[in-house]
């Protein structure tokens, strides 16, 4: 494609994943053909997922990017055009809208669906992207029914942390909460159950320095903690580490032009995917800081691609 050219849409979707790749398949079926634009790794959180045992439809283990290649091939099989691009700008302003990529090419649409996804904070050290997915993971509702039975430590003082520490106790024989500070910022109704749950222990004023485990088969071992006051070092025996330190949704491409809370997610209609501007539509992960989950971003994709071609439908 001619740089500087400019490619016009019915429907611009911005981004893969679960949500992206529904909205795709539901806007091609409708004959909209869609331009679907993404990075250079496509499929969202999914793609660095291992193990997926809670998408409907499957009653054995599948692979996350697997599971995103399915999607994708289905979208791209019912009309769906894929570009591999970056979006570095966007004026939801002009009409059509529009969107330039990093290389200057423009694109135009009378609609766009965000699925941008948000992606989860990491501690940033080597060994625990080096166990990430083999034992390291930053969603407990994904990955708890792994460790039935097994020793497990999240780490994280906030709202999330507490809250997928509980849900863990469903399944681990201990948690271990890692915090490091010597109070807690989650909401003091959660603190209080989280206080009188036998299963867990708090673990304060302590970071991970580091994870280690086995190569064959990965998986991990112990983690090394250090007491931020007295410097002490020691090792904690655990079979799984979860981190909660919060999510970053990729939205700042949409700053001062689409609305958003204070965490930096899209604000949407209530029971709609409808942003504050018309003919704009967030779905999946980049609205929905609650359920994180592939299935209802698919759900969320499906609803943008349908309320599109309503308001496509309506303007002509």
């Amino acid at each position: 494609m001619k740089n500087n050219s400019k490619k016009h849409s019915k429907v611009l979707i911005i981004g893969s994943g679960p949500a992206g790749y529904t909205a795709a398949v539901y806007a091609a079926r409708a004959m909209l053909k869609p331009t679907l634009v993404h990075g250079i790794e496509p499929g969202g959180q999914l793609s660095t997922t291992t193990d997926v045992e809670n998408y409907p439809g499957f009653s054995k283990v599948i692979q996350g990017p697997w599971l995103m290649e399915q999607m994708r091939d289905q979208a791209k099989a019912v009309g769906t055009e894929m570009i591999e691009d970056h979006i570095a700008s966007v004026n939801l302003k002009s009409k059509p809208f529009e969107a330039v990529g990093d290389g200057g090419q423009k694109y135009t649409a009378d609609s766009i669906i965000i699925s941008t996804g948000a992606q989860a904070r990491w501690l940033n050290l080597e060994s625990e992207q080096k166990f990430r997915g083999f034992g390291v993971s930053a969603c407990a509702t994904c990955d708890g029914f792994f460790f039935k039975d097994k020793m497990v430590a999240v780490v994280g003082g906030g709202n999330a942390a507490v809250e997928e520490a509980m849900f863990l106790t469903k399944f681990a024989s201990k948690v271990k909460l890692i915090h490091r500070r010597d109070s807690l910022r989650a909401e003091k109704m959660l603190q209080k159950k989280l206080m009188d749950n036998k299963k867990i222990e708090i673990i304060w004023d302590s970071i991970v320095e580091e994870v280690i485990g086995d190569n064959k088969p990965k998986n991990v071992k112990k983690i090394k903690i250090k007491n931020v006051k007295t410097n002490k070092v020691e090792e904690l025996k655990i079979d799984g580490l979860f981190i909660a330190i919060g999510h970053d949704p990729a939205t700042k491409l949409f700053k001062d032009q689409l609305n958003m809370d204070k965490d930096g997610y899209l604000i949407t209609k209530p029971d709609s995917t409808e942003t504050n501007i018309p003919g704009i539509f967030a779905a999946g992960d980049v609205k929905d800081k609650v359920f994180r989950q592939a299935v209802t971003a698919a759900g969320m994709g499906c609803m943008a691609a349908l309320e599109a071609e309503k308001f496509l439908s309506s303007k002509n």
